[in-house]
């Protein structure tokens, strides 16, 4: 029997208050790496200051430091948590599925077919450029290359787990998340660089697919038929 004096709060409910904690917190994180991105799109890398970045989500500068060590590093937040919501995913679908299928599903959820850019094509190409130049920032390409070193390490976990391989002694894993990074990288530079624009969704699905049946050489066409042997 229980004999201590008072209410006793339910461990249900302490685990509650823990995870709403934590909710808030990744909140916190993801509006700052937003309005990081938004804010140095729209004035420049060097236009932007932490506590600019702060002021637009309503919370302190301090606050910003508590998350972040750097602009750059909140710049890459934002795709290092896409590519941990594409793991979890992956370790949430069905057990029997054909890997690449599920990694295509995983992949495809975290990218809309509607992309961000402003519908008048001159203003889409000023501001895909402009996201170009925040990412061509070096602290930038940085923090976004060990983003993706992260993200590969716990994407070849997921990996490893459907396909019965150890990520720390197995090749498979590892070069199976290199190859869905590096995919993914392609279009998303392909869509931030295309003239006339194309919309992002459906150049992810064209990587994939692309990968998953092995990266077979195009046809020819209008070029120079290759030498036949003598």
């Amino acid at each position: 029997m229980d004999t201590r004096e008072g209410p006793v709060e339910p461990a249900d409910a302490a685990d509650a208050t823990d995870g709403l904690r934590e909710r808030k917190k990744r909140q916190t994180r993801a509006a700052l790496s937003r309005a990081t991105i938004a804010l140095s799109v729209e004035r420049g890398w060097d236009g932007v200051r932490m506590e600019d970045i702060a002021a637009a989500v309503n919370v302190s500068e301090r606050t910003f430091r508590n998350y972040f060590s750097s602009r750059a590093e909140a710049v890459a937040a934002t795709h290092l948590d896409r590519m941990l919501r594409v793991a979890r995913a992956l370790d949430e679908r069905p057990a029997g599925e054909p890997l690449w299928e599920s990694i295509k599903a995983s992949v495809q959820a975290e990218f809309s077919p509607e992309d961000s850019r402003p519908a008048d094509p001159a203003a889409g190409r000023r501001h895909t450029a402009a996201i170009w130049k925040v990412l061509s920032e070096p602290a930038v390409q940085g923090e976004v290359l060990r983003a993706d070193q992260a993200a590969q390490v716990v994407l070849a976990e997921s990996i490893g787990a459907r396909t019965g391989s150890d990520p720390r002694a197995d090749l498979y894993p590892k070069l199976v998340a290199a190859s869905v990074g590096a995919a993914i990288g392609t279009a998303l530079g392909h869509w931030l660089r295309a003239d006339p624009p194309v919309p992002l969704g459906p150049l992810i699905s064209d990587v994939l697919g692309q990968l998953t049946a092995g990266l077979p050489a195009p046809a020819r066409t209008g070029s120079r038929p290759p030498d036949l042997p003598a």
